[in-house]
C-alpha cells in the first residue's frame, strides 16, 4: 500500500496560489470555461473576509497544491456566516482525508475569526461527500433546491439538473464536537425514514445508455427529501454499507444537538 503523503493546509494569498485554484477546477470537474470561477473572485475573497485555503502536497521546487476549499461572508436571518462554495482535491489524492482536512482548516480559522456557522451545498447522489458532510463533520441538511446552479458543464454531473442539499454546520454545537471526536451516534430510533444512494450511481451517470436510471432516482429522491423536509425531518446520520451503497437517516433534530455558545448576530459569546 503506498503511504499517505505529507500534506499542508494553509490560507492562501498569492496570486500564483489563486491560479492553481482556478486549474484545479478544471482538472476536478472539468468545466468549461464559463463555469470556471476566476482568479479575481478567489482574490476578493481573501480580501472581504471569506476563505481560500489550499493543501500542498511536497516541499520548495517540488510544492504542489492538490487541493482548496473557498468560502464567501454570507448574512441571512440577522446572521452572520461563512458560504462554502467550493472544496475540491485532485483525484489521485482522493479518499486520503485530505478534503476533511480543508474543512477543519475552514473551522479553525472561522473561529478564530467569532464565526460559529457555516453552510454550504452537496449534490445528494455524491457518497461519499454525503458521508464526510454529515456523519464525520455532523452537519444537518433540511433544505432542498432543486437545479440550484442550472445547467453544468462538468462531465461529474452527467447532464442532470444541478440539485443540492445545504449543509448547516454549526461549528461549536455538541452534534459537531461529538462528530469530530468520532462519537456521533444516531440511534436507529430516532431514524423515522431513509433515503438511498446505490454505489451504481456514479456508473450511471458517466453512462449514456444508463443515465436514465440516474434522472429517475434523482427524481424520486428529490420528492422524497422535499416530503421530509415539509413534514418537519432533517438529514441527521449517514450510512455506507460494505457494498458502497449510501443512506441519509432522516429524523427529528434535536435542536439542543446544534446549540453553540453563539450570539443572536451569529458570532460566538
Amino acid at each position: 500500500m503506498t503511504a499517505a503523503p505529507s500534506v499542508t493546509v494553509r490560507p492562501l494569498s498569492e496570486l500564483a496560489e489563486f491560479q492553481q485554484c482556478v486549474d484545479i477546477q478544471g482538472a476536478v470537474w472539468g468545466y468549461e470555461d464559463n463555469d470556471i470561477v476566476p482568479r479575481r473572485m478567489f482574490l476578493l475573497a481573501q480580501k472581504i473576509g471569506g476563505q481560500v485555503i489550499g493543501a500542498f502536497t511536497g516541499e520548495g521546487k517540488a510544492r504542489r497544491m492538490i487541493g482548496f476549499a473557498f468560502a464567501l461572508p454570507a448574512y441571512r436571518d440577522q446572521h452572520v456566516y461563512l458560504h462554502s462554495h467550493m472544496l475540491a482535491v485532485l483525484p489521485e489524492f482522493r479518499d486520503l482525508g485530505i478534503g476533511q482536512r480543508l474543512k477543519l482548516e475552514q473551522r479553525d480559522d472561522a473561529l478564530a475569526r467569532g464565526i460559529a456557522r457555516m453552510e454550504w451545498t452537496y449534490d445528494p447522489l455524491e457518497i461519499k461527500n454525503a458521508y464526510l458532510n454529515l456523519a464525520k463533520l455532523g452537519a444537518v441538511s433540511r433544505r432542498y433546491q432543486a437545479d440550484f446552479y442550472g445547467p453544468s458543464s462538468s462531465p461529474l454531473q452527467g447532464g442532470l439538473p444541478t440539485d443540492r442539499l445545504y449543509a448547516e454546520w454549526l461549528l461549536r454545537s455538541p452534534r459537531v464536537e461529538a462528530a469530530l471526536r468520532g462519537d456521533l451516534v444516531t440511534s436507529y430510533a430516532d431514524v423515522a425514514e431513509r433515503i438511498s444512494v446505490p454505489e451504481a450511481i456514479g456508473e450511471w451517470k458517466r453512462s449514456t445508455s444508463m443515465r436514465g436510471n440516474a434522472v429517475q432516482l434523482q427524481e424520486v429522491n428529490r420528492l422524497a427529501f422535499q416530503s421530509a423536509f415539509r413534514r418537519g425531518l432533517t438529514a441527521i446520520g449517514y450510512e455506507r454499507d460494505n457494498s458502497g451503497n449510501g443512506s441519509f437517516l432522516l429524523g427529528r433534530l434535536d435542536e439542543g444537538s446544534l446549540t453553540g455558545t453563539v450570539d443572536d448576530k451569529g458570532c460566538i459569546g
